[in-house]
């Protein structure tokens, strides 16, 4: 989230005129994306960035709520099935929700508004709380109707504190052993997740004549949930056993910050400098590759997700000459090594396969395949 400015004394103002029957969340929404791991067998990417505060743009003078609250009807349940009845009540969209927020000097994602309402994640954060504070004023709930209902946040460490993306897992989730990255990410003040939310990801992923994967190509589409945004931190490591590091090459829209290497463990840390600071909503293409050390015959490439994305393209490029027997793609939940879900897929006259998911949720999404 952004900076956090004094509470004005007057009342939320809204963008635009208020209508009945507002637009419902996005059916698909890409949470910031916190890190971003990309795996070959064992192999992996994760991204953050980092937002410097800068003043929001200029909005035209809007109508103010009015100062008596709107009369919502009484909801059971918890925090999110309030919340969920009050936006419902007030026929407002989460866009408006969201701009009336940034105007009081808070800034939320419509997607973290759309995961509050429907519990898939709890604010805790300072600048959370007072959100929750200014939700109840702008949909007419009693002082702490809201809040109320937060349970205790959940236990912080080290890592913890940066805090996952809305709806996301946490960095010790994504790379559960990995002390040094840990170590790596202090020292480069990585930081925190969710100020870039992921529109689209497409990775492609090359496997040469000998049957070795050596190029990933890999593009990315973001938007700033904030304003300021001026670097991206991706990870890459190489399999296991591997004592060399992999290369990031061929930037675009970006340009190479730090980098910092462990090579026993194949690791990899890198900045990526934007070719400009984003302000709110705005968007932008990344895209770079990465040169992989030899490992071996390839068996397998896969991505992490901890955190939600609209849209990923993954396409792997077999050598004509080296085309395996047999291709699927695998699915699994967050933290796990079992597949929970696997589908055949034709390696077509082009000598490659491909996998295309929609709002995308976190877990790992791969293709693997047979050589005889």
């Amino acid at each position: 989230m952004g900076s956090q400015q004094p509470q004005h004394a007057g009342r939320l103002r809204l963008v635009g005129q208020r209508e009945h029957g507002g637009d419902r969340p996005p059916a698909g929404p890409a949470a910031p994306a916190g890190p971003q791991a990309a795996v070959r067998s064992t192999t992996a990417a994760v991204s953050a960035q980092s937002a410097a505060t800068a003043p929001a743009a200029p909005t035209t003078p809007v109508p103010a709520v009015p100062a008596t609250p709107v009369a919502t009807p009484a909801a059971q349940g918890g925090f999110a099935e309030v919340l969920n009845a009050a936006i419902e009540h007030s026929g407002l969209s989460l866009d408006r929700i969201r701009a009336a927020l940034a105007k009081q000097g808070v800034r939320v994602s419509v997607t973290t508004l759309s995961y509050w309402r429907r519990g898939r994640s709890q604010p805790e954060r300072a600048t959370s709380l007072r959100a929750v504070h200014l939700l109840e004023e702008l949909l007419g709930l009693r002082h702490t109707a809201l809040t109320a209902l937060l349970g205790p946040p959940r236990p912080r460490g080290r890592w913890v504190a940066q805090g996952p993306a809305p709806d996301g897992l946490r960095v010790e989730q994504i790379w559960p052993g990995e002390t040094e990255l840990g170590e790596v990410f202090a020292e480069l003040d990585a930081p925190p997740a969710g100020q870039l939310e992921r529109q689209s990801i497409h990775d492609a992923y090359y496997v040469d004549a000998s049957r070795r994967g050596n190029l990933l190509r890999m593009r990315q589409v973001v938007r700033a949930t904030v304003d300021g945004v001026t670097r991206h931190v991706v990870v890459h490591k190489s399999d296991e056993g591997v004592e060399t590091c992999p290369e990031i090459t061929s930037v675009r829209h970006a340009r190479l910050g730090r980098i910092r290497r462990r090579p026993l463990s194949g690791l990899l840390v890198a900045e990526l400098l934007l070719d400009r600071p984003l302000a709110l909503g705005d968007s932008t293409v990344l895209e770079y590759e990465v040169h992989l050390p030899d490992s071996g015959p390839t068996t397998s490439y896969g991505r992490f997700f901890p955190a939600p994305v609209r849209e990923y393209v993954l396409q792997v490029h077999f050598d004509p000459s080296a085309v395996p027997v047999q291709c699927e793609r695998f699915d699994r939940a967050p933290g796990t090594d079992i597949d929970r879900h696997r589908e055949p897929l034709w390696i077509g006259a082009s000598a490659s396969a491909h996998v295309l998911t929609a709002d995308q949720q976190p877990g790992q999404v791969g293709i693997r395949w047979q050589w005889e």
